[in-house]
């Protein structure tokens, strides 16, 4: 791969196997953290660029997270299973399930809680953290169903820093990508902003990215490059975090 001088340039790459991810087990809260967070503390695993938290949860039945306070923050929840419900101090209650996907920009302050909706069954979500481009944004919360622009074996936006694109927005020059792969299935990535990089994170399956296994939960962050390729291995389902580098 070359820059516009002609000049070679080297991708750089961090591989977090999923069994070396910081693990609390509160009981009520089953949470495997990518990076460093609440009582897990791991000097090189601080962040990738501006995604600070990229936590695997599940909650159990009928419990959850209590009102408490985010600020200068864009958070998002991805529900892998069940239905988690949300309040927050702008006057916002929604149940988000499997399919959908949420943000809530904290900027100036809220307060919200999380809770499981169910009394019969788990939880499962991811939730990230991304550092806003600017601080002090009005609050705004958002959410949006995946199911009409999913289309199969391809990558299909599910987040970016434009509010007229396709899934939901933040302030912010990222952009997320999910995908469902049948095995063998490939598919090529192209950044959409200059010095971004890609943190891939494998919810279930086997995938190879550029020569790179990976597995379930496995995460692969990937910079100084402009493009890179992914086969399903067996059948799949990848998210993709495009973020910028710097944060600055």
């Amino acid at each position: 791969m070359y820059n516009s001088t002609n000049e070679i340039k080297t991708m750089k790459t961090v591989l977090h196997p999923a069994a070396t991810r910081g693990h609390a087990n509160h009981g009520w809260l089953d949470s495997h953290h990518t990076f460093s967070f609440a009582n897990y503390y791991n000097p090189e695993r601080m962040n990738f660029g501006v995604l600070r938290v990229l936590n695997d949860d599940v909650v159990a039945p009928n419990m959850g997270f209590s009102r408490h306070p985010h600020d200068n923050m864009e958070i998002i929840s991805i529900p892998l299973s069940g239905d988690l419900e949300h309040k927050d101090s702008m006057g916002n209650t929604a149940v988000i399930k499997q399919g959908d996907v949420q943000v809530m920009s904290a900027g100036t302050g809220v307060f919200h809680s999380e809770k499981n909706k169910n009394s019969d069954k788990e939880v499962r979500f991811l939730q990230i953290w991304v550092f806003p481009k600017q601080k002090g944004v009005t609050p705004r919360y958002d959410q949006v169903a995946l199911s009409s622009i999913m289309e199969p074996n391809q990558f299909n936006q599910v987040l970016s820093p434009n509010p007229n694109d396709q899934g939901v927005w933040v302030h912010q020059d990222a952009w997320f990508h999910m995908g469902d792969f049948a095995a063998g299935k490939s598919a090529k990535y192209h950044l959409k902003k200059p010095g971004n990089g890609v943190y891939a994170f494998v919810l279930e399956g086997e995938v190879t990215m550029n020569g790179q296994s990976l597995g379930k939960r496995d995460g692969y962050g990937m910079w100084e490059m402009e493009s890179f390729d992914m086969t399903a291995t067996t059948d799949a389902k990848v998210l993709l975090m495009e973020v910028p580098m710097n944060l600055g």
